[in-house]
């Protein structure tokens, strides 16, 4: 017996989508490049980071690294430099990797097969169907959390899907005519009106024909507050300063600011970590392929130059 159709949403449902977005959606300048390689890097930004921090990064680094080859025929620790600013520096030695790979292998140009470019480092279903959609027109749906909340809430009604549920219903949802608008509408959607909490039913395109909205305006007024096992939680966490996220990028910022590829002494005390969390996180950084350690002194390093 053949699987079930996915559930999608109606062409009058994508139209609705798409005419808010040529009116208000976020206009963002990498947005207006049709360039695969600009697009991809723009989506490698994008990963785990606010898309306000990543427009003006996108252009300065495309600035540096204006084609895949000149990125490709970079050193990592050029890379990481350009990378300043934007955290997980590990997205930029896997861009990095990636452009080599598209150089070596595609001839330099970005493969439009999504599951080649699923096989470039640091690329994902999510990330491979973004550039699919957006830079070669290809109708597939990009699934982020943005998008999974958006279909999940408008076909059904916020129950959980299971991510193969998702996929195929974000697939059948892609506007033909438009997937890349397409793409970049349903993400603005989920982080501008469809939040997490409180979202902006009234104002939503979709709001004739979500499952969710049709239900929130039948239900009771609730009122969410925070358990206090949540508070305890919160309470619990630890500063973000006293965080080895914090230490490692402090470390890869002072190594950026060194000269070329000279050996730097990190300073046996950052913040509140002492010596052993400094000479900790040199160790983790250098397993990442981010910075390289002098064998000879656990607290000398740079970053990486191949």
């Amino acid at each position: 017996m053949p699987p079930a159709p996915s559930p999608a949403l109606r062409a009058d449902a994508r139209a609705a989508v798409l005419t808010w977005f040529d009116a208000r959606g976020r206009a963002l300048a990498f947005r207006g490049s049709r360039d695969p390689y600009a697009i991809l890097v723009s989506e490698v930004m994008a990963q785990q980071t606010q898309i306000l921090r990543v427009v003006e990064a996108w252009s300065r680094f495309l600035d540096r690294f204006p084609s895949v080859h000149a990125l490709a025929a970079a050193s990592p620790a050029d890379v990481l430099r350009a990378w300043r600013g934007m955290g997980y520096d590990r997205r930029a030695l896997n861009l990095h990797r990636a452009a080599r790979l598209i150089v070596a292998e595609y001839g330099g140009q970005v493969p439009r097969d999504i599951a080649a470019l699923e096989r470039l480092p640091g690329i994902g279903p999510y990330t491979a169907r973004a550039v699919a959609s957006i830079a070669f027109g290809m109708p597939v749906g990009a699934v982020d959390t943005n998008v999974r909340r958006v279909l999940g809430r408008a076909l059904a009604g916020g129950d959980v899907m299971t991510s193969v549920e998702l996929q195929g219903a974000a697939d059948a949802s892609a506007d033909p005519a438009r997937p890349g608008d397409w793409t970049h509408a349903v993400m603005d959607i989920g982080a501008t009106l469809c939040r997490p909490a409180r979202p902006r039913c009234t104002d939503c395109p979709l709001r004739h024909w979500c499952r969710f909205a049709a239900q929130e305006a039948t239900a009771a007024p609730t009122t969410v507050t925070e358990t206090p096992s949540r508070r305890a939680h919160a309470g619990a966490a630890a500063p973000f300063h006293a965080t080895s996220r914090w230490l490692r990028g402090r470390i890869v910022d002072r190594l950026r600011e060194a000269d070329g590829s000279a050996w730097t002494r990190v300073e046996p005390r950052i913040g509140e970590h002492d010596a052993s969390a400094v000479e900790a996180a040199l160790s983790a950084l250098a397993r990442d392929g981010i910075v390289e350690v002098d064998p000879g002194d656990a607290r000398r390093a740079r970053l990486a130059t191949a």
